[in-house]
């Protein structure tokens, strides 16, 4: 198909997300955008009779595609994950299940892969939780050493928020029992005083300046692979929430767009590597929204991960009475961040899982007014796994919108469950709370930052809202249940809303034609059975870019 030419598609069962027209049998798409859509008693009667089967003649003729009474919803808006960092990670150590189910296998693990490589080449993996382990605890530098004494070793934790590494790691970076923790971070020690190998929060950055950094055009063949698997979930449009260093990953994208990667992109800078270099910015033109490509905003990290305990919390994590979590943000780096935001007129993200962390964000950014463009949220807050009531009013009533990953407690529950008590996790990611605040409320997957082989995958973390069952079985608070209706509405224009994506994430005339076909009809199946429906087909701007 032609850009310029229309393109009419019928016979579907379409759910548009739309509030007014949610449901629609028949659209009409030109140069990438709808022009039409609703049923097909209702179709322009030029386009009715083209497939009434009368001919079309002239320029700009039109093709009709049979979309064979299949469900089709708009493509999947995943307002945060990290694609440039998981398309790396998939060339890694995989250090969950089905591969890896012990600390025992992740040894054997990095054995093998020493045994690929010569001596003092890193070896790196991701993924582990300790809860998913055999031994119910993270692995430390003894286990690592195990596996490959003659090459640095680092094991980034599900949550990137926590990195574990052999000796020969700690050796390289100076880290030793006379080493301070860094602010906002802790290097674990054993009842001696020596360094574990378990890195927390900012203390995992003190082994970055010594990793391989792979090339730009390494990371675009990456990138290219993952465009794939993202197509086949029907991904059409990502946020991609910064990196553990100071790279740009706009060209990344740009070079992998002109090579076929079809997604739309917001990329977002983490300040914590840009606040005090004089020289940073961003070039105007990567603030146009409408580009495939472009920059969003700055990024900030408020805090740690549920599963990782260092969240940080209101109250003490379960079995202990002062474990709170890790505030890792400074206030200069608070205060750097909003100057530079409302300089630029961009979006400030900022990560906050646990409600004392949340609570300290939304408080500072409600003292501001507004300063992006139209309906652009000047603020969204990620993850907002504990926010009280006070925090959810607050948002709603300034327009800050919230960035949420259902797939966290139904791939973690078991670290929820050690971590807060099976009350405290059912009073977790309470969006129907959020709805009825009138919270801007979209969901995303922090791909590769989950327990879970598939992570960028978007049926469980919707199966997750609907059900409220995590995936063994764990009750999660079925009270904060959303119909599965809201539930795609979240996963595309609450998605598109929160992070500001114009046009998106919606099927209504003036939206990009950007659709999945769904293998069932995820309106009327069970939903115990909505995480085994596949993507038939993807298109983006009308074209289909994958097909089952």
């Amino acid at each position: 198909m032609k850009k310029s030419e229309k393109h009419i598609f019928i016979n579907g069962k379409i759910f548009t997300s739309d509030d007014s027209h949610p449901y629609a049998g028949s659209m009409i798409v030109e140069e990438g955008r709808i022009i039409w859509i609703g049923t097909k008693s209702d179709m322009p009667k030029e386009y009715a009779e083209i497939i009434a089967g009368q001919p079309c003649t002239g320029d700009g003729c039109s093709s009709v595609t049979d979309l064979q009474g299949r469900r089709v919803i708009p493509g999947f808006v995943d307002a945060h994950m990290h694609p440039v960092m998981l398309a790396d990670f998939r060339k890694k150590i995989t250090a969950m299940p089905p591969e890896i189910n012990s600390i025992e296998d992740l040894v054997k693990a990095v054995r093998e892969r020493r045994e690929q490589q010569t001596a003092g080449e890193w070896i790196e993996g991701w993924g582990y939780d300790e809860q998913g382990l055999l031994e119910k605890r993270s692995p430390t530098r003894y286990d690592l050493d195990r596996g490959c004494s003659d090459s640095p070793v680092s094991i980034m934790r599900t949550c990137a928020h926590i990195r574990c590494v052999n000796s020969m790691a700690l050796k390289l970076a100076g880290i030793d029992r006379n080493t301070p923790d860094p602010p906002g971070g802790e290097i674990e020690r054993d009842e001696n005083g020596e360094p574990t190998g378990v890195l927390k929060e900012n203390a995992r950055n003190l082994i970055v300046p010594l990793m391989p950094q792979e090339s730009v055009e390494q990371h675009v063949d990456n990138l290219l692979e993952l465009g794939g698997v993202l197509t086949s979930q029907g991904i059409t449009t990502i946020c991609d929430m910064g990196n553990l260093d100071e790279s740009d990953n706009i060209p990344v994208y740009e070079a992998a767009a002109k090579r076929g990667f079809h997604q739309r992109v917001g990329v977002y800078y983490m300040w914590d590597f840009f606040a005090d270099d004089k020289g940073f910015h961003i070039p105007e033109e990567r603030y146009d929204r409408n580009r495939q490509i472009f920059a969003a905003g700055l990024k900030l990290i408020g805090d740690g991960s549920i599963s990782g305990r260092t969240a940080w919390m209101n109250r003490p994590y379960y079995g202990s009475e002062d474990e709170y979590g890790i505030s890792v943000c400074s206030d200069h780096l608070v205060e750097t961040a909003i100057a530079f935001c409302k300089e630029n007129h961009c979006q400030l993200s900022m990560h906050a899982m646990g409600g004392r962390a949340i609570a300290r964000m939304i408080d500072r950014a409600c003292q501001e007014e507004p300063w992006t463009t139209g309906d652009i949220p000047y603020v969204r807050v990620e993850h907002v796994t504990d926010p009280s009531k006070d925090s959810i009013t607050k948002a709603a009533e300034h327009g800050i919108s919230f960035v949420s990953q259902p797939i966290f407690p139904y791939a973690e529950s078991k670290s929820y469950l050690s971590n807060l008590g099976a009350d405290w996790l059912k009073q977790c990611y309470p969006y129907k709370d959020m709805l009825d605040a009138g919270v801007s409320l979209g969901f995303s997957t922090d791909a590769p930052a989950t327990f879970w082989s598939d992570p960028s995958d978007p049926f469980p973390g919707l199966k997750l809202a609907v059900t409220r069952t995590a995936a063994d079985g764990t009750d999660c608070g079925k009270d904060q249940a959303v119909d599965i209706e809201t539930a795609i509405r979240l996963y595309t224009t609450g998605s598109a809303q929160a992070a500001g994506f114009p046009d998106t994430g919606m099927l209504a005339p003036g939206y990009h034609a950007d659709f999945a076909v769904l293998s069932d009809d995820i309106l009327n199946i069970p939903a115990e059975d909505i995480d085994k429906i596949k993507v038939i087909q993807t298109y983006v701007d009308g074209q289909c870019v994958y097909e089952r």
